[in-house]
């Protein structure tokens, strides 16, 4: 199954960020504003900045089931991610990745196991899933693995190819 079949709303309630950005290759990531690792923020941008034309987007998934770190309304998470990183790739509305209440995108995104083998439930905040045009997931990789690492970088320009 695509995982642009899914149904997720914007971070303000509306529409469907899944289908909106359905066709590209996408960058799924779990953020939060709070976190040792928010400063991610900035080389999501830059990946967006840097592919967005040849049909590239990231999409920002906010969460605050990791310490709390992502406590903020809607407004308040997207005036921080516009003013502290000028993030303009989309964001969903904030939505649990693991437990009982885990959204059906996580489900889907957790199945996949990252290089190491690790699969299943999203271990901090910043994990990232690669998703081709086809809806289908190429790569999982680490809270830690930055977005320009270049794992990610030729998983990227692979899958754009």
């Amino acid at each position: 199954m695509s995982i642009y079949e899914t149904q997720l709303p914007a971070l303000d309630g509306t529409g469907d960020v899944l289908s909106e950005v359905a066709g590209n290759v996408t960058l799924v990531v779990n953020v939060a504003s709070r976190c040792g690792l928010t400063p991610q923020y900035e080389q999501l941008q830059a990946l967006q900045d840097r592919y967005a034309d040849q049909g590239f987007t990231v999409l920002g998934v906010p969460c605050n089931q990791f310490l709390e770190q992502e406590p903020g309304t809607a407004d308040e998470i997207r005036s921080f991610c516009s003013a502290t990183y000028g993030v303009t790739f989309p964001l969903s509305e904030k939505i649990e990745v693991n437990g009982d209440g885990r959204h059906p995108l996580y489900a889907e995104l957790t199945a996949t196991a990252d290089a190491e083998g690790h699969d299943g439930d999203i271990r901090w905040n910043f994990e990232k899933f690669l998703v081709g045009r086809d809806g289908e997931v190429v790569g999982r990789f680490a809270p830690q693995t930055v977005p320009d690492d270049p794992a990610i970088i030729d998983a990227i320009e692979a899958s754009l190819s």
